[in-house]
Formats: C-alpha cells, structure tokens, sequence
C-alpha cells in the first residue's frame, strides 16, 4: 500500500467484516485528508493577485477573493490578524498576501488564510476604469452644470433593471407607499457581457418615446441593480452605457450596487442613489408629507381670514359707536346747508350780472366810430407817403440787381472748372480722379490733360527745379475790383 492510502479500523467490540483492499471512505474523511495534505504540502505561500469580492463579516473576519486573468482563490482574513495588515482589503486592488493552504471541508474547496497583505499596485480593472473616467472628465460629461433636475411630481417613471430580482420589488414597494404612480419597467440582464448593451438600449428606448403616444414617455428613469464584485458591476462601466447616460434628454438617476459602491454611469448621470430603494425615495415627493403640508396651509389660510374677518368687524363697530342713531340725523345737517345754499343762489347770480353789466358800461363809452376812423385815416396817409417814396425807385433797383446777377453768370461761366478756358487744362488720373496740386504727382506718372476742346495723355518727368518761370509765361495781375456803389437807402416804410 503507498505512503497515500489510509485504512480506517471500526471498533473492536464489532465482528471483523471481511477485508478489502480498497475500503470505502466517508466525505469526512476524505475532505479532512485532503485538508492536512494541503497544509503539510503548501505550509506558507506568497501570492500576488487582485482582490475582489470583499465581505467583512460581523464577526470581525474578512472573507475574500484573489484573482488574476484566469485564476481565482478564496480567502479569509481571522479577526485576529485583519487588525494587523498593512493595508485594508478593497475591490480592485492589486496585493501581494501571505498565509497558508488549507481547505473547508463544508464545501470541499480550498482557501488561503492570509496572514498579511502589502500592496503590489492597482489592478488592472481600476486602471483601465481610471483612464477612461479621465478621458470623460475631460469631455465635460461630469460637469455638473450639464445635469438635468428631477422632477418633483412625477407622473411615469421608468424602471432598467431585472424583471426577476429583489431590486425592481423593493423600488415598487417603496413608490407604492410615497408617490403611486404609474411605473414602466425595461426589462433587461444586470450582469455579463450583454448588460451594457442591453441598459444602454433601455435608456435610448425610453429617450426616443414621445409624449402622448400610446405608451406614455416617463418623467424620469432609475437604472437599478443590487450590489456585487467588481466584476458583477463592470458592465456598468461600459464607454458607450455612460456616453448613452450623458446623452438622454430624460433625466436618469444611477442606483447601482450598495452606497460603497462605485460605476462610471453614476459620474454622468443627473443624480447618483445610494441604493434601489434610495432611488425610488429621491424619484417622487412623500404624497403623506405634502397632504399635511397642504392641511397645515389650509388650516393657516382659515386661521388668518378668520383673523382678518374679526379685525374688520371690531373696526366697524368702533366706527358705528361714533354714527348717530337714525340715519336720518346723519343727513339733516347737509340738507340744511343745501337748502340755505339754493336760497342764496338766486341772488347771487343777479347781483354778479349787474357787476358785469356795470363794468361793461363803463368800458364801452371808450369805443366810438369816429375814434376808429381817425386812426384808419392815419395809417392811411403814412402808408401813402411810403408808397410815393419807394414806387420810383424801383425800377432802378431792379435793374442794378439784374446787371449783378449777369456779372456773376459770366465768372461762374469763367471759373467752372469742368469746362477750361482756352490756355488752361485740368489734370487727371487713370481714376479720372483731379489732381490739383504738384504733391499728388510722381515722376513717370500717367495723367491726363482735359482742354475746352477735347483731351490728351500725359507722363510726368520729374520735379520741378524750382528756377522761375519766363515773364511772357507769368500770368498776368488781375486788375482790383472796382469799389461797389452802396445800394440806395430804402428809407421808412412808417
């Protein structure tokens, strides 16, 4: 028999039972066989892994699991020794542990027991998530100012999530007993290498819906799945799941996994929820809360018109105290006074007419026809003695007016520059653009000269130098005007 084999004896008081050579084994035996040839073969090991799937019992010990790229183990931390680690055991992490082999007979699996931990770097998972969270964050997919507001009153709310896990019953449960409304659910796989897909489409589904079609397009949606590993929850932090958060009009509130749980779809959308159940709690109002609230406002709103109802009541009595018994009483002083009044108007439009009357006497005998005609007759004479000033002047006058308007016919004529006299010309540009000064030219230039006659081409060749010109070229001096005659005075027409 080899050093591996074990027989196992019964008690010695039983019948020998014949002998085999290869008796059978209970479970028992077998699982804690294998469990001291675990621990006398691999007595202490160094691995180095990712961690995954931490549970940190009430107990105190840590259970966990270490994983690589093809590979996993699990592993328990005692009470005893989770005190003294180097670091704390997180999912995603990348560490290096030590401890022993052994096995759990309960479910016929072996475990590492880590005795300490040091870390060997992040793991590869959070790495790549760590890029691509700085990649978005420089898109402006995380600002904060692109996040939609939820809507207090809800009226549809969207569900993406299992239709078959405790998480779609929890959040129907708790919007049942806050707000009822009416609830769609999407349903769709949480976990694997279709859920991104499949959440993504969800959410572009419940986008494309219009309002008043015949399934009516929800206010705001949750996306919900209960907690898990790292790797449960990685469909969650799928580049294209998150750009299809970003880019939908409804707003969405991300309720993945438990409060310590973190996906890349909870940076990009509108409201991140600690929980399923806290999703539904920031979805809709306490219907409970606002019956009370509108109970209390109407209940105060009672209160104070009631208060102002009184107040005016106590104003009008303190009012009536000061009326007099009968309302007759309150108008028999006015009517008296009206009736003194009436009796004194009669008079008193008589005797304002004979003022008038009187003071329109006095003013008329002023006025009389004679005094009007002898100031008609004046006038009259001043007017004539004007006339017979002024009418034989002006003939003369007019005619003086006429030779000074022929005059300066014939220098406007003379001076018009758009027709040169003969001698002169006008200088122009390509442009047709005149040039009246000896600056605006350059040597070589081309101008024209315009005549009265008709025009030519011209080149300039160089400056002037400056020597004075011969006396049968200088222009001749203009003889000085002639001192004007003053007109003759006009005299007064008065």
């Amino acid at each position: 028999m080899s050093d591996d084999s074990y027989v196992f004896e019964g008690p010695a008081d039983e019948p020998a039972a014949p002998r085999d050579n290869n008796p059978p084994l209970s479970i028992s035996e077998l699982s804690f066989a294998l469990k001291r040839t675990l621990e006398e073969r691999f007595g202490h090991v160094r691995l180095r892994g990712e961690i995954s799937k931490v549970n940190r019992h009430a107990s105190g010990h840590i259970y966990l699991t270490l994983k690589d790229d093809k590979s996993a183990i699990d592993g328990v931390v005692w009470k005893g020794s989770a005190r003294g680690l180097g670091i704390q055991p997180e999912p995603g992490l990348e560490v290096i542990v030590t401890g022993k082999i052994t096995s759990y007979p309960a479910r016929s699996s072996y475990q590492i027991v880590i005795e300490s931990m040091e870390a060997a770097g992040a793991g590869a998972l959070l790495a790549q998530l760590e890029r691509l969270k700085g990649r978005l964050r420089e898109e402006g997919l995380f600002d904060p100012a692109r996040k939609q507001p939820i809507p207090t009153f809800p009226a549809v709310i969207g569900v993406i999530t299992s239709p078959t896990g405790a998480v779609i019953r929890d959040i129907l449960h708790r919007i049942a007993e806050r707000w009822p409304c009416r609830v769609i659910v999407w349903p769709c796989v949480v976990q694997g290498e279709a859920a991104a897909g499949q959440v993504a489409n969800a959410i572009r589904g419940f986008d494309a819906m219009m309002p008043g079609g015949p399934v009516p397009r929800p206010d705001v949606v949750i996306v919900a799945r209960g907690g898990g590993s790292v790797e449960d929850l990685w469909a969650f932090n799928d580049e294209a799941l998150a750009r299809a958060v970003a880019a939908a009009r409804i707003p969405i509130i991300s309720a993945v996994g438990h409060e310590t749980d973190t996906t890349l779809i909870d940076f990009v959308s509108d409201r991140r929820a600690p929980t399923p159940t806290g999703a539904a709690e920031i979805a809709t109002p306490v219907l409970a809360d606002l019956r009370y609230t509108l109970a209390d406002l109407d209940r105060r709103l009672t209160g104070a018109g009631g208060r102002l109802i009184e107040e005016r009541r106590i104003r009008l009595r303190a009012v009536a105290r000061g009326l007099p018994a009968r309302p007759e009483d309150l108008l028999a002083l006015p009517r008296q006074r009206l009736d003194h009044a009436a009796s004194r108007l009669g008079s008193g439009l008589q005797r304002g007419v004979d003022r008038q009357t009187t003071r329109f006497a006095g003013v008329s005998g002023r006025f009389s026809r004679a005094l009007l005609d002898r100031v008609i007759e004046r006038r009259t004479d001043r007017l004539s003695a004007v006339g017979t000033r002024l009418i034989p002047t002006l003939p003369r006058r007019l005619d003086q007016a006429t030779v000074a308007l022929s005059a300066l016919t014939r220098a406007l004529a003379s001076l018009d520059p758009g027709r040169p006299k003969p001698g002169f010309a006008r200088v122009e540009d390509d442009a047709q653009n005149w040039l009246t000064s000896a600056a605006a030219l350059s040597p070589g230039q081309a101008v024209r000269l315009v005549f009265a006659d008709g025009a030519a081409a011209a080149h300039v060749d160089g400056e002037d130098d400056g020597s004075t010109p011969p006396a049968a070229l200088r222009p001749a001096p203009r003889p000085a005007p002639r001192p004007k005659a003053p007109p003759p005075g006009q005299g007064d027409l008065f």
